[in-house]
């Protein structure tokens, strides 16, 4: 694949900014000096920073689509919906087998006595 003049200079512009940006990095970090600035052991990140804040204010920056109903529809209450009509169904057929007599009382699985 060949890029031309210009995808060339932006990728090299890029790759020198992320040196800069990294070298910045190690010289915060490495500085053995650091705590005496009173800004603790640690260096700043302000990607990190804004990550952070975006995870604890994703609710209120949600917005209902079609696709988050049909997320929340198919992964929460179609799974349980589903679960407790199976339970039903089972148990009313047990239950059945039971009233008609097809099951002695001997052989039920849960007993009073």
């Amino acid at each position: 694949m060949v890029l031309s003049a210009e995808e060339q200079e932006f990728i090299k512009r890029k790759h020198e900014a992320t040196l800069k940006v990294r070298q910045e990095f190690l010289k915060q970090s490495s500085n053995p000096y650091r705590h005496a600035t009173g800004e603790g052991g640690t260096v700043f990140d302000a990607g990190l920073a804004r990550f952070q804040a975006m995870r604890v204010s994703n609710y209120e920056h949600f917005k209902p689509t079609g696709k988050s109903f049909r997320t929340g529809l198919f992964a929460v209450v179609l799974p349980i919906a589903l679960y407790a009509w199976a339970l039903k169904a089972e148990r009313d057929g047990r239950e059945e087998k039971y009233r008609t007599g097809q099951v002695a009382y001997k052989d039920r699985q849960f007993k009073f006595i």
